[in-house]
C-alpha cells in the first residue's frame, strides 16, 4: 500500500536494547500479550540476530505448541493454541520463512489468506513481500551489535539460536490503524517517535 508511488509511513517507531536473549525472549513474551487473531509481524535481521528467539518469545506468551524452529525448508509452520495454555481459545502462529519466495504472488501461493484472520501470522523476511496480505502490520528489525548480522539466511542452518549474549537493537514500527500507537511493553526504550 502506497501514496502517491511512496511506501507509507509508520504510525510510530520505538527502539529498544535487549542485552541477552532472555531479554529478546522476554519482550516478545510481552508483545504477545497485546497480540491477537489477524495480527501480522514482519521480521528482519541477520545471521544470529534473534528471529527464531523472539519467534518463540510470541509463541510462548500465545500459549501455543512448544517446538518453535526456524520454518527455512517447509517455508510454514502451524503451531495451534493449546487450550491448557496461557490464553485458552487464543490464536494460533504461523511462522513463515519467505527469503526463498522472490515476490507477493509467491506469498499467495502458500495460501497465508486462509490462516491470516485467525491467527498471528510471523513472517520472517517478509518485507516488500507481504504488505499487501493486510492493512496493519508490525514490523520489527532485529540487529546484532557485532558478528553474524549480514542480512543472509544460514543457507538452511539454523544460526539464530542467540547461543551468544549480547546486545540487540529492536526496532518496532507500527502501520495502519490496528497499531495507532506503540504497545506499553513495560521494557526499557531508547527511543519512540
Amino acid at each position: 500500500m502506497t501514496t502517491n508511488g511512496q511506501a507509507p509511513r509508520p504510525n510510530w517507531e520505538m527502539t529498544l536494547t535487549a542485552t541477552t536473549a532472555e531479554q529478546t525472549h522476554a519482550l516478545a513474551l510481552r508483545l504477545a500479550a497485546v497480540l491477537q487473531a489477524g495480527d501480522l509481524l514482519v521480521l528482519s535481521g541477520g545471521l544470529g540476530a534473534g528471529k527464531t528467539t523472539f519467534t518463540q518469545g510470541l509463541g510462548e506468551g500465545l500459549g501455543v505448541r512448544e517446538g518453535i524452529i526456524s520454518p527455512t525448508f517447509v517455508l510454514v509452520r502451524i503451531h495451534p493454541n493449546l487450550p491448557a495454555g496461557p490464553r485458552p481459545g487464543g490464536p494460533d502462529l504461523v511462522h513463515v520463512d519467505a527469503y526463498r519466495l522472490d515476490s507477493a504472488a509467491e506469498i499467495d501461493d502458500i495460501d497465508l489468506e486462509n490462516t491470516l484472520d485467525s491467527s498471528v501470522t510471523v513472517v520472517e523476511w517478509g518485507r516488500d513481500r507481504v504488505e499487501h496480505l493486510s492493512e496493519s502490520r508490525l514490523e520489527i528489525d532485529l540487529h546484532r551489535a557485532v558478528g553474524l548480522d549480514d542480512g543472509l539466511p544460514s543457507a538452511g542452518l539454523d544460526f539464530d539460536t542467540d547461543d551468544a549474549d549480547e546486545p540487540r537493537t529492536i526496532v518496532m514500527r507500527g502501520y495502519g490503524p490496528r497499531w495507532p500507537e506503540a504497545p506499553e511493553l513495560g521494557a526499557a526504550r531508547e527511543g519512540v517517535r
